[in-house]
């Protein structure tokens, strides 16, 4: 069938409702802040776990902020920096491995807070350039933020991050919570040392005030009222809101028009510019959720449990709608978060090796490489608009604490897939009304997975084999099925949203 452009042109821009964009209304404000600004910063004190042992790190964050703004009102953090100052004994590491530099990429959380209403937002891909590492002789570096003539090193991480609305007013307020850094270190040449790199997990130690900046959010029905000064009550809040009913808030439907005009008379000479990409400032936010499940171990006859995990999610890192095609594309992206690591909770599971031996081990799945894909497609020609996501992980196995008919195994510390397999997942759902899996609302997200052969197993003896033959399955036949249940989204920009916080779904066979 063929689509005629300029007539498509013609037709009115539909937008999805479900899935992802449907949690982005409270990201664009009704009108343009003119509210002072204020230069934010906190100095904290972080734990965090060296090679080394335990290393206490001196950590400044940093901001611009506004002093005031309107409920529903978009609040966007500008000129953020995250200073972290390693000491010389966690340096130590690097130092073994001849590296030359070191480079950082952060991740900071924020707790978003008016009332007693709280939402944690995920401060991601905040980056450090490399920055030369202090040497022992001169215990001092030549380049910017290099090391101290003390033997310690400054990375300074910076980036954009995402933005907050507060829907109550009151004193609403921003604090630092973990820290997630992922270290690289560089040779001389500029090249990955073997090996290349070091993640890190730190918690603000004990009996710190974390307040980044305090904001007066003020009601619409009241924009002249005066900032609560500290120690005054808060106004009553708000009624919390609800679930957005449908698209985009005004303004935001305002630039998506604009543009969008612009592309429909580009149609009259170009019919291929028909897709239009969504800047993902006006759209990308972060939010937060539980999913827990269980996955089919094909050859042992069996299902581990997994989760509840915990998992960070940056919305919208990409957005396009074809209006010919009547089509809308969103790529968002997930980490999963288990004590700062980037992996599900361990769980213990009991089967039936070979069909009649008692086998109970410890599973681990940690994620690997780039964060998940998650990719949704929405129809926007018809009026229930049937949507369909696909999340795609990278994830390693490891076992643990293995017995066999109650004897324990030594399988030693690394026995794990001698590489990563791919977990694809699957939800289908629709928008009007809202049933099956949206994004935003969760859902069951069902798939398979071909489980790798097994290495580094057993402390004496080689029991690669034997995993291997248990387990693993390089076969369709012996496909692993896995069934996720997700909760609702528990949205940055909205932390008095009825999902925040985040809750734990009760998992589905």
């Amino acid at each position: 069938m063929t689509v005629d452009a300029r007539a498509a042109a013609r037709r009115p821009i539909h937008w999805a409702v479900g899935g992802a964009l449907v949690v982005a209304t409270a990201l664009v404000p009704s009108a343009e802040s003119a509210a002072a600004e204020q230069k934010s910063e906190v100095s904290l004190r972080y734990t965090c776990p060296f090679p080394s042992g335990p290393e206490e790190v001196d950590v400044v964050v940093s901001a611009v902020l506004p002093t005031s703004a309107r409920t529903g009102e978009e609040i966007r953090p500008a000129q953020v920096a995250v200073e972290v100052t390693l000491p010389p004994t966690a340096l130590a590491r690097f130092a073994d491995l001849d590296a030359a530099a070191l480079s950082a990429v952060a991740r900071l959380t924020v707790r978003n807070t008016v009332g007693d209403r709280s939402a944690d937002a995920s401060w991601q891909n905040l980056t450090a350039p490399p920055t030369d590492l202090p040497t022992p002789a001169e215990g001092e570096g030549e380049g910017e933020g290099a090391g101290e003539s003390d033997g310690t090193l400054t990375l300074t991480a910076t980036g954009d991050v995402p933005t907050v609305a507060f829907g109550s007013p009151g004193r609403a307020t921003l604090a630092p919570d973990a820290l997630a850094l992922a270290l690289t270190s560089l040779t001389e040449a500029g090249e990955p040392t073997t090996p290349p790199g070091l993640d890190v997990a730190c918690a603000p130690a004990p009996g710190q005030e974390p307040e980044l900046a305090a904001i007066a959010i003020r009601g619409d029905q009241d924009p002249t009222a005066p900032a609560p000064r500290p120690g005054e009550s808060d106004p009553a809040p708000e009624p919390a809101p609800t679930r957005p009913a449908e698209g985009l808030p005004p303004t935001a439907r305002e630039k998506i028009d604009a543009l969008t005009e612009k592309r429909r008379e580009a149609l009259e000479d170009d019919p291929g510019s028909c897709p239009i990409e969504i800047p993902p400032e006006w759209v990308m936010t972060t939010a937060e959720t539980y999913a827990a499940g269980y996955a089919n171990a094909a050859k042992l006859d069996g299902a581990a449990a997994l989760g509840p995990a915990f998992m960070k999610v940056v919305l919208n890192k990409r957005y396009i709608n074809d209006s010919c095609a009547s089509t809308v594309d969103v790529s968002s992206e997930v980490d999963f978060d288990y004590r700062g690591k980037r992996q599900l909770p361990p769980t213990k599971a009991t089967f039936l090796s070979y069909g009649f031996m008692p086998t109970t081990a410890t599973m681990t799945l940690e994620q690997v490489g780039p964060p998940a894909a998650i990719h949704t497609h929405t129809v926007t020609n018809t009026p229930t608009y049937p949507e369909e996501t696909t999340v795609t992980a990278q994830l390693i196995m490891r076992l643990s604490d293995v017995e066999v008919n109650g004897v324990p195994l030594d399988v030693g510390p690394d026995c794990r897939t001698e590489r990563p397999f791919e977990q694809v997942l699957k939800g289908y759902g629709q928008s009007y009304p809202p049933a099956g899996y949206l994004v935003a609302y969760g859902g069951t997200l069902t798939g398979y997975a071909h489980i790798p052969p097994f290495e580094g197993c057993g402390a004496t003896e080689d029991l690669d084999p034997i995993f291997t033959s248990a387990i693993s399955s390089p076969g369709k036949k012996a496909d692993n099925y896995t069934k996720m249940t997700q909760a609702p989204l528990c949205v940055a920009t909205n932390p008095e949203g009825p999902d925040c916080p985040p809750r734990k779904p009760k998992p589905e066979r």
